[in-house]
């Protein structure tokens, strides 16, 4: 059971996921909405953002998909209801087979995340890093909805 007071980190896949739906019943729109509606506490990060923005603007077909003014504006709403973690400034340990994932176990664990959600299988692998669990959308759908 999750509550207001549970720290969750979304991985960029989950936010590309989130900007290519059209469809209000798809569990990754629930899972924003619910973030919104204040049912966990949602965190961010400027190196996350960034990815975000980075992914859109070097893919095509996510540009095709993906308005510009429609990015800026969910960054804009992501940052007035989500907690922000503060920036790290030494060097991010290596913790995962792909080491372009570390930052965001790194963030989470900073952030002292409850649960890391991504759809990412080197992170998903993981299982748990400290006391962040690492979970896939649908099963963290499955404990919001509980």
């Amino acid at each position: 059971m999750l509550d207001a007071q549970t720290r969750v980190l979304l991985d960029t896949n989950i936010f590309i996921s989130y900007l290519l739906s059209t469809n209000a019943e798809r569990v990754v729109v629930k899972v924003i909405q619910a973030a919104v509606l204040g049912d966990y506490q949602l965190l961010w990060m400027e190196d996350l953002l960034n990815e975000v923005m980075r992914t859109v603007q070097t893919k095509p077909a996510l540009q095709q998909r993906i308005p510009v003014d429609a990015l800026n504006t969910f960054i804009q709403v992501l940052r007035t209801f989500a907690e922000a973690i503060e920036s790290i400034t030494e060097p991010i340990p290596t913790l995962t087979r792909d080491p372009k994932d570390d930052y965001l176990l790194a963030y989470a664990l900073v952030g002292q995340a409850d649960y890391l959600v991504t759809e990412d299988n080197d992170l998903l692998v993981l299982r748990q890093v400290d006391n962040v669990k690492i979970i896939n959308l649908a099963k963290f759908w499955g404990l919001l909805s509980a």
